[in-house]
């Protein structure tokens, strides 16, 4: 029997790339520059304006005649992104991105802060969730194919917590008191995610709606009532998981559950406690590894949306 074909291997920039890349700030500064406005054409944050000038007297700083408030208004390449007003120099910024882009299950804010050497704790904390926020703005697009439909819950058990926040009860779903997340994967493809309040039927079909294309040519699901009606206006089917199906040929909700699998490994691996408030960028995170993890410049692709 013929060896099935193994996938291509996606290589990121080691260590040793990125030290070479970024040898200093300056260094930092061209690149964000260069993937900002990646045609030469600086143009102004605030206006949109093309007509600003280089300031002799300031790298990095530029100026724009258009905006007349007090003034012309000046800014510098950081200005807009998420590294606006920041005291750390880029390169701790970049470095930091790196480490959360290559770790596969994610890095911790308190990993991040002994491996930079940070005076506190919350400088780590701050700067790991900018750069999330900064993920979170990723281009989308509906999905086609065959696309997985499934939802998860984020929380500890309720044995494990404090008697007055036990909630219902229960490993997970309703009254467990864990935080609903449902995701939608195309095959081969991208994941769309979102934090929900509750899984009933009205959020869930308004999910499907607005991530996946109606053109698709299947949308599979498991069982639970709230995706019934989906059938109305998709090429919906159902694997039963209760009467024990898991793969009737093309119908299976593997994939989704395999990126459900990788990011509560993270959860309960790396971050060990994730709160409801902002467990949106978690998921946004995730969601950006996954959907650039055959990107060989994943790097390049996150400071453009910066």
């Amino acid at each position: 029997m013929a060896r099935a074909k193994q996938p291509k291997t996606i290589r990121q920039m080691t260590i040793r790339e990125w030290e070479v890349a970024f040898p200093d700030d300056d260094a930092c500064a061209a690149y964000l520059v260069s993937h900002r406005w990646p045609d030469g054409e600086v143009t102004c944050p605030r206006c949109g304006s093309m007509r600003v000038y280089n300031l002799k007297t300031r790298k990095w700083n530029w100026e724009c005649p258009d905006c007349r408030q007090g003034g012309a208004y000046r800014f510098s390449h950081i200005a807009g992104t998420i590294f606006e007003n920041t005291n750390k120099p880029l390169r701790d910024w970049f470095r930091v991105i790196h480490l959360m882009l290559t770790s596969k299950k994610g890095i911790s804010a308190l990993q991040v802060y002994r491996y930079m050497g940070f005076g506190s704790y919350k400088t780590a904390w701050y700067m790991c969730h900018r750069v999330r926020a900064g993920l979170a703005n990723e281009d989308f697009r509906k999905l086609m194919g065959i696309v997985e439909v499934d939802e998860t819950f984020i929380g500890g058990k309720a044995k494990n917590r404090h008697w007055d926040k036990r909630g219902g009860g229960g490993r997970g779903g309703i009254g467990s008191g864990k935080i609903p997340v449902v995701g939608a994967v195309e095959r081969k493809g991208k994941v769309v995610t979102r934090v929900i309040e509750t899984i009933s039927g009205d959020i869930l079909k308004s999910f499907v709606r607005g991530a996946v294309s109606e053109k698709v040519s299947l949308l599979v699901t498991d069982e639970w009532v709230g995706y019934r009606g989906l059938d109305k206006d998709y090429p919906h089917h159902v694997i039963r998981h209760t009467a024990g199906q898991y793969v009737v040929g093309a119908i299976h909700t593997n994939t989704i559950e395999g990126f459900w699998s990788i990011f509560k490994r993270g959860v309960v691996g790396t971050f060990h406690k994730v709160s409801a408030k902002y467990l949106p960028l978690y998921v946004a995170e995730f969601q950006f590894r996954y959907n650039n993890r055959e990107n060989g410049d994943i790097f390049g692709e996150a400071i453009e949306g910066f």
